[in-house]
């Protein structure tokens, strides 16, 4: 199963943003990587440059690679809404992002690992796929036998975040996916249209 298991501060430092959540190496060193640091940086960058670190940005952040992210692209393109705004939609239509965000792991990547080895159940059934793509009304639950494991516990007890399309059952251990969110709904500080752009070209 392919997925991105390089460092992560030196992307987030090249973002300069955490978008793999909090980092403390980030917060010493919140510029670009590279021997002379801020210095000796090159001037303005063309907007292809520009584009396609918006397209890598929000790969990072939502833990896809090229091939999944281009597929996520074409399913946007050829739906009737504004492209941009469906594929962001897309993203966080995944069963691992919606696991991240119902608080049950820390991270993106801890979500995709739970997913993969079957702690999370959708509507009553195991599902290990984390690109899995929910719709409005799916349950996502913790299955019966991992809800006591303590890495899921302490993320849940750690999480402080509420997102108004989803809803979560803190005695059951389940949450529901309400509806797609609205782009407006979305916190990541993606440009998604100059991600349109780069692929339009």
């Amino acid at each position: 199963m392919a997925r991105y298991t390089g460092p992560k501060t030196k992307i987030a430092r090249k973002f300069g943003e955490a978008i793999f959540g909090d980092d403390k190496s980030f917060e010493k060193k919140n510029y670009p990587p590279g021997q002379h640091g801020n210095n000796r940086r090159r001037g303005k960058k063309s907007e292809y440059a520009i584009q396609l670190m918006e397209k890598q940005k929000a790969k990072y952040t939502y833990g896809i690679l090229e091939r999944q992210f281009r597929n996520l692209f074409a399913r946007a393109n050829r739906s009737k809404g504004v492209t941009g705004e469906v594929l962001l939609q897309l993203c966080e239509s995944r069963l691992d992002n919606a696991v991240f965000r119902f608080g049950i792991a820390t991270s993106r990547r801890g979500a995709r690992q739970l997913v993969s080895h079957r702690h999370i159940t959708v509507n009553g059934e195991v599902v290990n796929i984390p690109s899995y793509s929910l719709k409005a009304g799916d349950v996502v639950g913790v299955r019966e036998k991992s809800k006591s494991l303590q890495t899921i516990q302490d993320a849940l007890a750690a999480n402080s975040s509420v997102y108004e399309w989803l809803s979560w059952n803190s005695e059951k251990m389940q949450g529901t996916f309400v509806a797609v969110p609205e782009r407006i709904q979305i916190p990541e500080n993606i440009k998604e249209q100059l991600i349109v752009e780069l692929y339009s070209k």
